[in-house]
């Protein structure tokens, strides 16, 4: 073939090029149009709602939807819309992002979403669907590959046609009211098996976490949080081969332990923390070459930290908080060179002082090491990490001042120095941390005089605490020109006579701790005026205050959570807290009348209410049975009440305390339906009943005081089985109870058995919330944990009527005196160990006192006197070691009283009226001539360890005997053997 040929061939092959670029450029420049019926069910679709820009909490939210509007009526490409994204072949809709547009209003399963056949991707996030259900017609957007339904209040069931989706890649359920029952967790894992992504947080699961998923070997991503998940969670799912997220924290049921990492694993985040994981941390977690987040926090972790740890240096968020790790800190977390969070506190490390190491760590904006037992002055070391923002080294034991070095740190928004021993002046040059925000200094021993307009000049600052110190905190008149706005102020016991005049510029204040200062007067106006929409937990107890300057029927703070206004002196009427309070405390004062019916009839959220130590009087009001469903606590001891109690059905109720009122009737039996309480105080008033031993199945009880009433008749045992199985303390002296002591309690009162001798922990309830403020555009939490309100009563003990201003949990009292009882005092009572003090006094109890009193070991208070006992004193009752009353006076006991221990310190009014005892401490000697019988002697060649009791003996010896010449030689023989054993015992007396 010649030339011409190939030449012809070549041209041919550049049309046909030509030719294909045309149609391939036409092809582009022809994309097809939205079709009609889909750009009309976009329009139908957001005619169904409402326009609402509280319908989505995102900062940079904006509504996709009204643009749309331009283009209604018209013929137009609803492919241009915002959020919409079509297929460019065949012009079918194929995406839609509606996420966070402000849409409000329910999603029907008639809606025209539905008409949109050909979604794959689908996202309505962030907004308000009104406690909808997710329809079931979800479910047949067959080639749905993403889904995205997360924070769009959301309610009930998810429906089970979701598992159906089979091509779902991307599933995002999370922060909803929904269930996820049936279909369970296992049926959605079973059928959508492509998936990557999972998350389901905040989703009520309320199961244990299939194993299932272990078979996923797709999924990259898994969150699990806040499922209400319970059981052990599979270690097989760490180990999944492309897993790089795993989020199952706040779990509070779920348990497991930390698998074997091997090399090559892809997770880049774990997060753990609230669950109940325990075990040590395993070496190969060196092994995790990508992971980058770590967060163990509240967990029962324990064990050493390994040193592989500080291998993982992709690392920037490291969380160990509140575990149980112990040793050394590992110098290797050093070469974290990447991390800029590190939490090691409320653990057990040991660490006197800083780790050097962790100076390294120059990329560090968070710091928090409180809660460490770390000791000495504030580290100079820390002057080193100049990025830091947020620094927390609280609650431990530094001494010293506050460092002019920390100065040096200049981005800190952040200081917590709160609850250490540090002390001297707060310094000036603290007001040139310009970007602080927060400062936390309560609970020093900080001194001196400071002039508040020094930290005034913090423009950012919005949580101040100087509180428990020793300072004297005052202020100069100050205009509104430059003051930061504060959210949080905390000037307790701060020696301040008045309220700060620039308090009058703060309309943001949302907490105001004030108590224990010098406060004299009224409540100004100006005061509640300026902050009564923000105010949310005021505390001024401890005051001189006498009231309101403009005396409100309710308090003015709308929005009040916690108010304490106990212990000053307040006078007049009560005032009503508004329907936001929860805790109300105004006990110790002068108030008087009666308890609005408004406050107790219309307020649905208040859990304490404590009204104690005031004048009030009339009568309960009756509707508290229908309020008290929210009560936890109802304090109205020590007024003046009067009639009977109204039915209490309260089933979260724990406290109860009407005692030193004067209240009569029956015990109400409605209480047998609080079977949450705990603590039952109905002591001092004139009730008239029999033993309610139907109390006895309320699970909880751990307390009950009857005292200084009219009960009478037997304590007869129910028949059921349950009969107090937590009480610990229980008062019904002075009463007209009679019979036997009620033996058969004694041997099923379990928990008065157990010896805990260590728990000095207090019985208290307690409220956390979780308050969010926002501070320049940022939304910040505060989880706030409002004073625990302690549990408090009245007993007698060791002779003495005393106030119990908190109770340990370790306190074990029974006080049965001033009453009836007669028999003799059961062998059973010594089965309850852990007693510290034990009244029986002024009854009528016959027999001896039982040698197993002996086995209360942890007794320190015994008071037999006024009753009808006889016999000898035991012997074995000086085992009882901390013992420190004893009274046994007026009975008809004889024989010697028992020498040792505790019974060497007793004084003769603990024996008085009973003719027949003898030996000290009493003037009357035992025996045929008036002398205790010397103890049985033996001497065995080595003296080392003389018999005790044998200075008496050798005394005695020396005066009395079978002769002078007898006891001479006796005595110098023991004393010689005595003289020898206190030399080799104590050494020569120098």
């Amino acid at each position: 073939m010649g030339s011409s040929f190939y030449l012809h061939v070549f041209m041919l092959l550049c049309s046909c090029f030509h030719l294909f670029i045309m149609l391939t450029n036409s092809s582009s420049s022809a994309q097809p149009l939205c079709h009609e019926d889909e750009s009309s069910s976009l329009l139908q679709f957001k005619h169904n709602f409402f326009i609402n820009k509280s319908a989505s909490g995102d900062p940079s939210a904006y509504s996709k939807v009204e643009s749309w509007k331009k283009f209604e009526g018209k013929s137009s490409d609803c492919c241009s819309w915002d959020g919409v994204e079509c297929d460019h072949n065949t012009g079918h809709v194929v995406g839609l992002d509606l996420s966070s547009s402000f849409l409000y209003g329910s999603i029907n399963s008639n809606s025209s979403l539905f008409n949109l056949v050909h979604l794959q991707r689908l996202n309505l996030s962030g907004n308000h669907f009104n406690y909808s259900q997710i329809p079931p017609r979800m479910g047949k957007l067959s080639r749905l590959t993403s889904l995205d339904l997360s924070s769009s209040v959301f309610f009930s069931q998810i429906p089970s046609n979701i598992s159906c989706l089979s091509k779902l890649v991307y599933l995002d359920l999370s922060r909803n009211a929904l269930k996820l029952e049936k279909p369970n967790l296992e049926d959605i894992v079973q059928n959508l098996t492509n998936l990557k992504a999972l998350d389901l947080s905040w989703v009520s699961i309320s199961s244990t976490v299939t194993h299932a998923l272990s078979n996923m070997s797709l999924l990259t991503t898994l969150f699990l949080e806040s499922c209400q998940l319970y059981g052990e969670f599979p270690r097989t799912i760490f180990q999944l081969p492309n897993l790089q997220i795993l989020s199952i924290a706040n779990n509070s049921n779920l348990t497991g332990n930390l698998p074997e990492f091997h090399r090559g694993s892809l997770l880049k985040k774990l997060s753990l923390w609230g669950t109940r994981f325990s075990g040590m941390v395993p070496d190969s977690i060196g092994n995790l070459e990508s992971i980058s987040y770590l967060d163990l926090t509240g967990c029962n972790f324990s064990g050493m930290l390994p040193a592989s740890l500080g291998s993982v240096t992709k690392l920037t968020y490291l969380n160990l908080c509140v575990n149980q790790f112990g040793g050394q800190i590992p110098e290797s977390l050093g070469n974290l060179s990447q991390l800029t969070f590190l939490c090691l506190g409320k653990n057990n490390f040991d660490v006197p002082t800083l780790p050097l190491t962790l100076v390294k760590l120059s990329k560090l904006t968070v710091l928090y090491i409180a809660d460490m037992k770390i000791r000495g002055e504030i580290p100079q070391c820390l002057a080193n990490l100049t990025q830091l923002s947020y620094l927390s080294i609280s609650s431990n034991e530094l001494v010293g001042q506050i460092p002019s070095w920390l100065m040096n740190l200049t981005k800190l928004t952040t200081l917590n120095l709160y609850e250490n021993q540090l002390h001297g002046m707060i310094p000036i040059s603290i007001s040139q941390l310009k970007y602080l925000g927060e400062l936390n200094l309560h609970s020093n021993n900080l001194s001196g005089k400071l002039e508040l307009d020094i930290l005034l000049k913090l423009q950012n600052l919005f949580r101040l605490e100087l509180s428990m110190n020793k300072l004297t905190v005052f202020t100069k008149n100050i205009t509104n020109a430059t003051l930061p706005k504060f959210l949080v102020l905390g000037l307790e016991s701060c020696n301040m006579k008045e309220f700060p005049n620039f308090l009058q510029f703060q309309d943001e204040l949302k907490m105001f701790y004030f108590a224990d200062n010098k406060i004299h007067g009224e409540i100004p106006t100006w005061f509640w005026n300026n902050t009564k929409e923000s105010m949310e937990d005021v505390e001024l107890q401890n005051n001189f205050l006498t009231g309101f300057e403009q005396h409100p029927d309710v308090i003015p703070w709308q929005s009040i959570i916690s108010l304490d206004l106990s212990f000053n002196k307040l006078q007049g009427s009560l005032p009503i807290p508004p329907p936001s309070t929860i805790v109300y405390l105004v006990n110790g004062n002068s108030l008087s009348g009666e308890i609005p019916p408004s406050m107790i009839c219309h307020n649905s959220s208040l859990q304490i209410l404590d009204l104690s130590d005031n004048n009030l009087s009339s009568t309960i009001p009756k509707c508290l049975s229908s309020f008290s469903d929210s009560l936890l606590v109802f304090n109205l001891s020590r007024n003046n009440f009067h009639g009977t109690i109204p039915p209490m059905m309260g089933f979260n109720l724990k406290m109860i305390d009407l005692s030193q009122n004067h209240l009569h009737g029956l015990v109400p039996r409605s209480l047998q339906n609080c079977t949450m309480l705990e603590i039952l105080v109905l002591g001092n008033n004139q009730m008239e009943d029999t033993f309610p031993s139907w109390l006895g199945a309320l699970p909880t009880l751990q307390v009950l005081i009857l005292r200084s009433n009219r009960f009478h008749g037997a304590i007869t045992v129910p028949k059921t089985n349950i009969k107090f199985p937590m009480l610990r303390i229980i008062d019904l002296s002075d009463n007209g109870f009679s019979g036997n002591l009620p033996s058969e309690y004694f041997e099923n009162w379990n928990a008065m058995t157990m010896i805990k001798r260590e728990n000095l922990t207090y019985m208290q309830a307690s409220n956390e919330v979780l308050v969010t403020i926002t501070i320049n555009s940022r939304l910040k939490g505060i989880i706030w944990s409002m004073t625990p309100y302690m549990y408090s009563v009245t007993m007698d003990n060791k002779g003495t009527r005393r106030l119990y201003a908190k109770i340990q949990k370790a306190f074990i009292a029974i006080d049965l005196s001033n009453n009836k009882f007669g028999g003799e005092i059961p062998e059973s009572l010594g089965r309850l160990k852990g007693l510290q003090m034990l009244n029986l006094s002024n009854n009528n109890l016959t027999g001896v006192i039982p040698s197993s009193l002996a086995k209360l070991t942890e007794l320190e208070s015994l008071d037999l006197s006024q009753n009808l006992l006889s016999g000898e004193i035991p012997q074995q009752l000086i085992q009882l070691t901390f013992l420190e009353v004893l009274d046994v006076s007026h009975n008809h006991l004889t024989g010697r009283i028992p020498r040792g221990n505790q019974f060497d310190t007793f004084e003769n009014n603990s024996y008085d009226g009973n003719s027949g005892l003898c030996g000290y401490p009493l003037s009357k000697l035992c025996g045929n001539s008036e002398a205790s019988p010397p103890p049985s002697l033996s001497f065995h060649g080595d003296d080392s360890k003389f018999p005790s009791g044998v200075v008496d003996w050798i005394i005695i010896s020396l005066g009395y005997g079978s002769g002078l010449i007898v006891g001479l030689v006796i005595g110098h023989t023991l004393t010689t053997r005595y003289h020898k054993w206190f030399v080799e015992k104590f050494g020569t007396r120098k």
